[in-house]
């Protein structure tokens, strides 16, 4: 655990009481304090191209009252820094008497969900060295026609501590890692890629020991050896089938975004008025949940100190719940969630989902597949764009094939699903037995802040959505 006021004038005691001070007539808010320590290695067709190592240390100093929010934050942990931030926020957010209802803080969890250990330290950078030198060669033996591969580790470390007045203190120590592979692959003057990862809040021996970095590589070749069978791809209004686990990342995007809270407060959300309401197909129930033992987007607590929680954000089809940061919660008179999240101390909080998934229904993939005369099988993506307001998607498809009299075909390229987050959903005529989570690299992006998230979903067929292809 970082000792944040080790080298600095002010102790802890003092900060707490300045804290206590400066929030006394405040709704709420906190000192936010955090040490990072980041390292990232790359490796580019045998060489090492990159190498960092960084750290975030500083804090972030906050005060609410109603939806009005003051914040100040520096990289230096003194009393002068601390006072100055606390003038500003007595300057900027004024109480008044009349409205002013002090938040309860947090309760407190005993729960842990990941280990407190800082997984860089856990494997000496030389052996890291040596690991993915290892993997470029493994790559290249596989497969003779392999021009480029790219090899790459990320490991992080955040020690954090809140203090909310009343001196109230919690903490959290959480590690993260990720490996990535991607490989370029040419034959017959065809050049195509793949692409696979994997990570969490372990080490990376968890990860990476026992060869275990082998099936990840496997994966990346297999999906370039794939699209070098690929066929140009179809386009209109058909059917598609979704696979399980990456494919989840429609749902985060195109639904999950607009089941946050804050949008939800102003309206600005599809969904703002429909708590309730029937949304979605009745076999279709979707969670955010934050409490799954070393998942990606897992957190024992959020950044505001409240304790995460396996949030049902639609049950059955009818929309249930939304996600929530305390503010948020408060100003809609709901209980927070735990959803509170912050990109660094240089950041405000704000609702993100954790790890966001629908659960299992009661179909299998070969019956949605005998379903679909001509369609699409979309077995994982790439990027995609979403508008919030009206649910508007656009995702390109990294693998998928042909559906055609219910059997899966050829290998498709360049095929783009659009559609409306909320009109899919209804759109869902079948959900499947094999939900999966994702390989654990997903990253969120919301208002310039980027957190680490989790998706998944069960196979599921929608009966309509247009294909954006490139054969019409």
């Amino acid at each position: 655990m970082s000792d944040f006021f080790n080298n600095s004038d002010i102790s802890q005691q003092q900060a707490e009481g300045l804290v206590s001070e400066t929030l006394n007539k405040c709704d709420d808010g906190e000192l936010f304090l955090e040490n990072t320590k980041s390292e990232s290695i790359l490796l580019d067709d045998g060489k090492i191209k990159n190498s960092s190592y960084e750290t975030s240390f500083g804090f972030g100093f906050r005060a609410v009252n109603e939806d009005k929010t003051a914040f100040s934050h520096s990289n230096i942990i003194s009393k002068k820094s601390l006072e100055d931030a606390a003038k500003n926020l007595k300057a900027n957010v004024k109480s008044n008497s009349e409205n002013f209802i002090k938040q309860d803080n947090p309760q407190r969890t005993n729960t842990k969900l990941y280990e407190d250990k800082n997984p860089i330290e856990n494997k000496p950078f030389e052996e890291k060295i040596e690991l993915l030198q290892k993997i470029d060669n493994y790559v290249r033996q596989k497969n003779s026609n392999i021009k480029q591969v790219t090899a790459s580790f990320f490991g992080e470390h955040q020690s954090i501590k809140i203090i909310k007045s009343n001196n109230q203190i919690y903490e959290d120590q959480r590690p993260l890692v990720r490996f990535n592979i991607g490989v370029m692959i040419e034959k017959n003057g065809k050049k195509e890629s793949g692409s696979y990862g994997t990570g969490g809040r372990k080490n990376y021996d968890n990860f990476l020991g026992n060869d275990n970095w082998k099936v990840i590589c496997d994966e990346a070749i297999r999906q370039a050896e794939v699209n070098l069978e690929s066929k140009p791809a179809p386009a209109g209004e058909m059917k598609v089938v979704l696979g399980p686990g990456w494919p989840g990342i429609i749902l985060h995007e195109a639904v999950g975004h607009g089941l946050e809270g804050d949008f939800n407060r102003k309206k600005t959300s599809a969904f703002h008025n429909l708590v309730g309401q029937k949304i979605a197909h009745e076999n279709i129930t979707v969670v955010d949940d934050g409490t799954i033992s070393s998942r990606r987007g897992s957190l024992t607590i959020d950044d505001e100190g409240t304790p995460t929680s396996k949030n049902i954000l639609i049950e059955n089809g009818i929309l249930k719940n939304f996600m929530q940061d305390r503010m948020n919660a408060k100003l809609m008179q709901v209980e927070p969630t735990g959803n509170g999240r912050r990109e660094s101390f240089e950041h405000t909080p704000m609702p993100r989902m954790t790890n966001t998934f629908m659960i299992n229904g009661n179909n299998t993939q070969d019956e949605m597949i005998k379903k679909v005369d001509k369609g699409i099988y979309a077995v994982s993506f790439g990027g995609g764009q979403v508008d919030i307001t009206n649910g508007k998607f656009v995702f390109s498809c990294t693998e998928a094939y042909e559906i055609n009299n219910g059997k899966i075909g050829a290998p498709l390229k360049g095929v783009t699903l659009i559609g409306n987050g909320p009109d899919i959903l209804t759109k869902v005529s079948m959900v499947g037995n094999d939900m999966k989570l994702d390989p654990g690299i997903g990253t969120c992006g919301k208002g310039g802040q980027w957190v680490p998230v989790g998706v998944g979903q069960p196979s599921i067929l929608v009966d309509q959505i247009t294909v954006g292809g490139t054969n019409i």
